[in-house]
């Protein structure tokens, strides 16, 4: 196991991080969150060399993507770096890149009831005004699981507030804020159920974010 303490904070910057084998041995990755060595949740940064594939297998418990570099690709399509994917509970496909590329992925975090596939090509989708100065894209929302894009202006400040169900960062331009400290593009971050933080940027940054999703203790 790797981080699986969902009560404890985290914050890794995975652009120092080496990568390690994986599988298959023309893709690498940087484990962020591991319940097994290769099953149960799973974060990783994922890199496929150029003409990297994985042969078919399965989504049991579903497969979130997010392309930071490059092209990804499946029998289904083709994503270029910018494109948001959920692959729901019980899909299967058979993944590569010609050119190489590197991924953001999520493993095995579905509610078994949220089906819907998922293709967001970010570049070609509309901001919306958010609190303050704030840019939203959402991606997905199912429940009380929310993923989106948020575009922070130079010198914006939000205001305090707590993760009722957690939030997950990761820094895609930019560099992040808080009381806490910085947190550059290529940051991973979890903050805990009922963690609280005041959060501002000093130049343009763009995060990848998901809020409600930890485990709630009862």
């Amino acid at each position: 196991m790797l981080n699986m303490n969902f009560d404890e904070r985290m914050v890794i910057d995975t652009t120092p991080m080496p990568w390690q084998a994986s599988p298959s041995s023309t893709v690498w990755r940087k484990p962020l969150e591991r319940e097994a060595k290769e099953s149960g949740h799973t974060t990783s940064v994922v890199r496929y060399e150029a003409g990297a594939s994985f042969s078919e297998h399965g989504h049991p418990y579903g497969e979130e993507v997010f392309v930071l570099e490059g092209v990804f690709s499946d029998e289904n399509g083709d994503y270029p770096a910018g494109t948001y994917l959920r692959n729901p509970p019980g899909s299967k496909h058979s993944p590569f890149s010609k050119e190489g590329c590197v991924i953001l992925v999520k493993l095995n975090q579905f509610d078994q009831r949220d089906l819907q596939e998922v293709r967001v090509d970010t570049h070609n989708t509309p901001w919306l005004q958010g609190q303050g100065g704030l840019q939203i894209m959402p991606l997905h929302n199912f429940e009380h699981e929310h993923v989106a894009l948020v575009k922070w202006p130079a010198k914006e400040v939000f205001k305090p507030h707590r993760h009722f169900g957690g939030e997950e960062i990761f820094v895609l331009s930019g560099t992040f804020k808080d009381e806490a400290g910085e947190y550059p593009k290529g940051t991973w971050m979890r903050n805990p159920h009922m963690s609280q933080h005041h959060p501002f940027v000093d130049e343009e940054t763009v995060i990848w974010v998901k809020t409600g999703h930890l485990p709630v203790a009862l």
